[in-house]
């Protein structure tokens, strides 16, 4: 699990980093979002486009404003879940990720590869979406 402190309530930080729209703007590995299905809900859908053209399918999985929100992608063989959790803070609030990538068949190894690089990569998009709500 990783922490990221950010400097607006967990309401706001929660309604930014749940939709699909602003993913491309702080998540570092996405190019853009396709095919974004309605509003932001349980069972919402969409396609990451990411930069090295991988085109994960993602849906939400959990949806507790503004306590939890969980998504899970879809790709070849590999799957990754995220969840991000809430917490009021005297100064914002605290945004704890953390995340699962599981691979079948020859994914599985990567699968765990993935699995440890996650964290860095997620704590630093983290980052970034806390400075961009805190400009």
């Amino acid at each position: 699990m990783v922490a990221v402190a950010f400097p607006v309530s967990r309401e706001v930080a929660f309604d930014y980093l749940a939709d699909p729209h602003n993913r491309p703007a702080w998540q570092s590995s996405l190019a853009r979002v396709e095919d974004v299905d309605g509003e932001v809900r349980v069972g919402q859908t969409w396609v990451d486009v990411t930069s090295p053209g991988l085109r994960p399918l993602m849906e939400t999985t959990e949806l507790d404003r503004p306590r939890r929100w969980s998504e899970r992608g879809t790709w070849r063989g590999f799957d990754a879940v995220l969840t991000l959790d809430f917490a009021e803070t005297a100064t914002g609030c605290d945004v704890a990720a953390t995340m699962r990538v599981t691979g079948r068949g020859i994914a599985a190894l990567p699968a765990r590869v993935l699995s440890l690089v996650a964290p860095r990569a997620v704590r630093s998009d983290l980052r970034r979406a806390a400075r961009v709500l805190g400009a």
